[in-house]
């Protein structure tokens, strides 16, 4: 295959053309972000954080297709994944999530040692993640962990290049175990619409995820998931003293979960699915709230 193919092919094993996984994990991780520097973090932290969510969420991608590989070939969605499909080898999809880790565990070595120790922690929960599917009831807990370790990553990046590992969870202030709550609550709230989507295959196939765990009351769970989610982050804002910029950011998210509601109250797969895409602009209003009311006090 030519070199072009190959790159597409990569590319296409890290989602590079569904940026809505990595929008996913990158909106509370800069928000947490700008509440741990009280504001603009400077360009530089900024830049790690982008880059190292990128990286990691990728890498994260490359083995979630090698261990799901012989279930997502009975999953009408997943059936054409590279790996799956044999167009890209296991080998081939290790190496590479191995080079991504490494440059953003590079990037985590430009910051401090309690940065580097939640680096760690990180990688071992994005390992985890895959496994979790065959043995946990609720699989999308320990993706919402994988997808909130940028948190306290960012209360520890925020005290500058000092910060001993032995401070890794001690530097990370109440209100960052809040935040890592609420976005706990979120992950569960759009992983669940994910798993909605493929229900029936994951029940044929002896795969465990919420969707199947909460059964009838699936849609609202994602409701209440949702509520702790808006909740925990705005006793967060308020207790930074944040104002009505970050209330519109709130309220404009809330809106979109109600039409969420409306998408998949019916629960059909077209509805799930297109919540799910949809979900990082909840994200991301809650995210420009925070940037919105910090430059203007």
């Amino acid at each position: 295959m030519k070199a072009g193919g190959r790159l597409a092919l990569y590319l296409d094993l890290i989602r590079w053309n569904r940026p809505a996984g990595w929008l996913l994990l990158l909106w509370p991780t800069l928000g947490a972000l700008w509440f741990a520097a009280g504001g603009w973090p400077g360009w530089r932290l900024l830049a790690v954080f982008v880059g190292g969510t990128v990286l990691m969420r990728s890498a994260g991608c490359c083995v979630n297709d090698v261990a799901d590989r012989d279930f997502d070939r009975h999953v009408k969605r997943t059936a054409q994944r590279p790996v799956t499909s044999g167009a890209i080898s296991v080998r081939e999809a290790l190496g590479l999530g191995a080079v991504l880790a490494l440059i953003a565990f590079g990037l985590a070595l430009t910051t401090n040692a309690a940065v580097i120790v939640w680096a760690f922690v990180g990688l071992a929960v994005t390992l985890a993640y895959p496994f979790a599917k065959r043995f946990v009831s609720l699989p999308q807990a320990v993706l919402g962990i994988a997808f909130s370790i940028g948190i306290p990553m960012a209360f520890c990046a925020a005290g500058g290049a000092a910060v001993p590992a032995s401070e890794a969870f001690t530097r990370v202030p109440g209100i960052g175990w809040l935040l890592l709550l609420g976005n706990l609550g979120w992950v569960l709230a759009y992983d669940t619409e994910y798993a909605m989507v493929d229900r029936d295959d994951d029940l044929k196939i002896g795969m465990k995820t919420s969707a199947i765990t909460f059964g009838r009351f699936d849609v609202a769970a994602v409701m209440l998931c949702y509520a702790v989610f808006l909740a925990l982050w705005g006793a967060v804002g308020l207790r930074a003293g944040l104002g009505v910029a970050f209330a519109l950011g709130l309220a404009a998210a809330a809106v979109q979960v109600a039409w969420h509601w409306r998408l998949i109250r019916d629960r059909t797969r077209e509805g799930c699915f297109r919540a799910f895409r949809l979900n990082h602009w909840v994200g991301f209003a809650v995210f420009a709230g925070i940037v919105a009311d910090y430059a203007v006090r």
